[in-house]
């Protein structure tokens, strides 16, 4: 069994999430007392949050490679970090680090492709939906990405930072959701592709659209990486 290295606190509630699920699949294919070798190491998301609507990336990513470092000190075998938006940094990260990583976009992109969808909705924070660092991955693999109007990209992105990251779950805040979701024309499937928005909504509030959960993706890919 490989450790698995957890790059956390970005929020605290979906590090909750991964270390709950990493956990209870790697019990779920070895059964008995068996749980996942890891090491995570959070950050503190309030400073995150600040530098990003800052658009002090390069301050960001600083804390993220000294984070990493300490994974790396950890002698874990492979990385994951515990979010969708700090992958627009992990470019630069990687310059830093050696350990390899476990991409949270590619592996979304691979099960999209297993269910031969073609045309996914994109929910996320508004740098994720807006930006190409994360849209390209998919792209790349033939699969079309919708993403939500202005005004509705505001209020997703509003959201997932005023409410969910604090553990904030609001019965108004789904409506609003799953409307949105409603509104994209065309889709097969969508993509909670930040890692709280699987604490607001799943498969069971859609018959009609495929649910692809980046969290439980990410975890599930970690697991089988790990246990190979």
């Amino acid at each position: 069994m490989k450790t698995i290295g957890l790059l956390g606190g970005m929020s605290w509630e979906s590090s909750l999430s991964y270390y709950e699920l990493i956990n209870k699949y790697t019990n779920q294919a070895l059964g008995f007392q068996n749980n996942a070798k890891s090491v995570m190491v959070t950050v503190n998301f309030d400073e995150i949050e600040k530098l990003q609507h800052q658009n002090k990336w390069t301050e960001a990513c600083d804390i993220l490679i000294e984070a990493c470092n300490k994974l790396e000190l950890a002698q874990v075998d492979f990385i994951i970090i515990c979010t969708n938006t700090m992958h627009k940094l992990l470019p630069q990260i990687k310059k830093e680090i050696s350990t390899p990583f476990l991409h949270i976009a590619k592996a979304t992109a691979n099960e999209i492709k297993k269910e031969n969808i073609k045309r996914v909705g994109l929910l996320g924070t508004k740098f994720t939906m807006s930006e190409d660092f994360y849209k390209q991955i998919l792209l790349d693999e033939n699969i079309e990405v919708v993403i939500p109007s202005d005004k509705d990209m505001d209020v997703v992105h509003s959201i997932i930072y005023n409410e969910l990251c604090l553990g904030d779950i609001k019965s108004s805040s789904k409506k609003q959701y799953i409307n949105i979701i409603n509104k994209m024309k065309n889709i097969e499937g969508v993509i909670l592709g930040c890692t709280e928005i699987g604490l607001l909504i799943n498969q069971k509030d859609f018959k009609h659209i495929k649910v692809f959960d980046t969290t439980i993706i990410h975890a599930k890919q970690a697991v089988d990486y790990s246990l190979e």
